[in-house]
């Protein structure tokens, strides 16, 4: 296994420049293929999640035109839902983003399709959005563990109509009905069964979905409501924010460490729901500078916060090892989805935090972090999982040197992550 050592760093300072959105670039790749019209994107991710998208949509007959590092990406839109293509079997890795409005769009175009990813994947709960279609007409077999890929979709038979689903898991199954949905032929109502988590990602993809000329509303999170017989329309050019959850690490380092750390590519009035970080580190004592394209944190006196992070959850897992560096014992509530991410996110934590030295207690949707007196040395594994790689780099802020295990896992959204992270340190 490849391993990374970060020795003790001291300060942090200096300038990035973030690379897009992940959820921003997958959505922006699948509404452009879908669209009338050509689409220029800019400023678009190049990682392991959305080469998953780039895969599935040449697949599908899509013509895409990339530069070397993605700055700019030129789609020749569909025009309306795919044709069926050679090879129905789609492997989309580890990318939620990309295997479930795949899924769903698919679910609308008549043929017979597999679709699957790898080990981790496997493990990722998908039958929230598979009984959503079934409800709404398809055919869906597991193939192997039931509720979760690899499944086999018998698609066009989802013509729309009234639909529920549970709201508790993740908001990447709704997102996945929000952009298939306007495509069907009647009408559909969507109403969510329990609490909606991680709300500001719906958000972004009602926005994109709006300018690429689709509508669809909602009554306080709790029923949507998509007409029938849409067409996306490419708006000609479109460019991605920076990724706001990777900022996340920058401004989380500054506010441990700073120094002044400057985060281009995202502003005070980001898209992206992980920008509400900026709200908790301020919270815990960060000083935080917000302008429209950039935004600047430095030092503070960092004390420990009891808060509500369903809204931010992925950004959560930054608040959980900033704790580390905080006075008090932190509290982070109503995360439950942590479980059902890239991997078991709850548990993953509080053993790695552990590893450092923190006292840590754990429920069925809650963590509670107590620093140790000083961060003890350890040798931190990732789970596969890019964020629990990224926010641990942040454990080599205390006086300890901390070994990371496969590194490279942030290539899911980040691949020279580390490189940029170590550019600012002393």
């Amino acid at each position: 296994m490849n391993q990374l050592i970060l020795t003790p760093i001291k300060q942090v300072s200096g300038q990035v420049l973030l690379p897009g959105s992940k959820s921003l670039s997958n959505r922006a790749l699948l509404l452009s293929a879908l669209a009338r019209g050509s689409t220029h994107l800019t400023n678009l991710l190049k990682s392991e999640d959305t080469s998953r998208m780039v895969e599935a949509l040449t697949q599908l007959g899509i013509g895409i035109e990339l530069s070397d590092d993605w700055n700019n990406c030129s789609i020749v839109g569909n025009g309306g839902l795919f044709r069926v293509p050679t090879n129905t079997r789609f492997y989309l890795g580890n990318a939620g983003t990309a295997i479930r409005p795949l899924t769903a769009v698919l679910s609308l175009v008549p043929g017979t399709f597999t679709i699957d990813g790898d080990h981790y994947m496997r493990e990722r709960p998908i039958d929230h959005l598979a009984d959503a279609l079934t409800q709404l007409g398809a055919s869906i077999r597991y193939i192997g563990k039931s509720g979760h890929p690899p499944l086999i979709l018998e698609g066009g038979h989802v013509k729309g109509g009234k639909v529920s689903m549970p709201g508790n898991i993740s908001s990447q199954f709704l997102t996945a009905l929000l952009m298939a949905l306007p495509l069907a032929e009647h009408d559909s109502e969507i109403t969510v069964v329990g609490d909606q988590v991680s709300k500001p990602y719906l958000d972004i993809t009602l926005d994109i979905m709006a300018r690429f000329g689709v509508s669809a509303s909602h009554r306080d999170y709790g029923c949507f409501s998509v007409p029938a017989n849409q067409a996306y329309h490419s708006p000609g050019e479109y460019l991605i924010e920076g990724d706001a959850s990777s900022a996340t690490y920058f401004f989380a380092a500054a506010a441990i460490r700073g120094g002044r750390v400057r985060v281009n590519g995202v502003g005070k009035d980001s898209v992206q729901g992980d920008i509400k970080f900026l709200d908790v580190i301020e919270a815990m004592g960060a000083n935080v500078t917000r302008h429209d394209n950039w935004i600047e944190v430095s030092r503070g006196e960092l004390r420990a916060i009891d808060m509500d992070l369903n809204h931010i959850p992925d950004a959560a897992m930054t608040v959980a090892t900033m704790a580390l560096f905080a006075t008090g014992t932190t509290t982070i509530r109503n995360v439950y989805n942590w479980r059902v991410k890239e991997t078991d996110r709850m548990t993953a934590m509080a053993t790695e935090l552990g590893k450092l030295g923190a006292e840590v207690k754990t429920g069925d949707d809650y963590i509670v972090i107590s620093p140790p007196s000083k961060i003890r040395s350890a040798t931190i594994d990732t789970y596969g999982d890019h964020r629990m790689a990224m926010a641990f780099s942040l454990a080599a802020l205390g006086d300890s040197s901390i070994t990371i295990n496969d590194p490279q896992c942030t290539a899911k959204t980040f691949p020279d992550y580390f490189d940029v992270f170590l550019g600012l340190t002393d």
